[in-house]
């Protein structure tokens, strides 16, 4: 079922402050995807959508090659991307354009919503950066 990203009912973004294990779904350069294990939160009222990271994984460099698109060339900075989570029967999928951000303020950030949905605080790491989804649409039946 289609649902807004920005409204979502009550169960789904409940779904989504539950602690769950996500994946990640990027688009290797040849058009394979790749899925990996991820944290995910889920911002409704800005519309995005938030991975934590090291900026050496092949999931940044996905994004990255991806997302060579300037907006005037037609194509939207930013890389097409899919998170999703599975509880039983439950499931939700957040789709939207990632892009990578290196600012500090918006890892701390990411970090501190991370610690709120998982229960713990990743240990400090100067490697570390944010792939912020933009997101377009949502999916799911939970």
């Amino acid at each position: 079922m289609a649902i807004d990203p920005r409204r979502p009912a009550p169960s789904y973004l409940a779904f989504w402050r539950e602690r769950h294990l996500c994946t990640l779904t990027t688009l290797r350069p040849d058009g394979t995807p790749h899925v990996v294990p991820v944290g995910v939160t889920y911002d409704p009222e800005r519309g995005v959508a938030r991975v934590i990271t090291r900026k050496q994984s092949a999931k940044v460099a996905h994004v990255l090659a991806a997302g060579a698109g300037t907006g005037s060339d037609g194509r939207p900075p930013g890389a097409r991307v899919a998170v999703c989570q599975v509880d039983g029967g439950r499931w939700a999928t957040l789709e939207g354009v990632a892009t990578v951000v290196t600012d500090p303020a918006a890892i701390a950030d990411a970090v501190a919503r991370y610690a709120e949905r998982y229960g713990r605080t990743p240990r400090p790491d100067p490697d570390r950066v944010l792939i912020r989804i933009a997101l377009t649409g949502a999916l799911g039946n939970a």
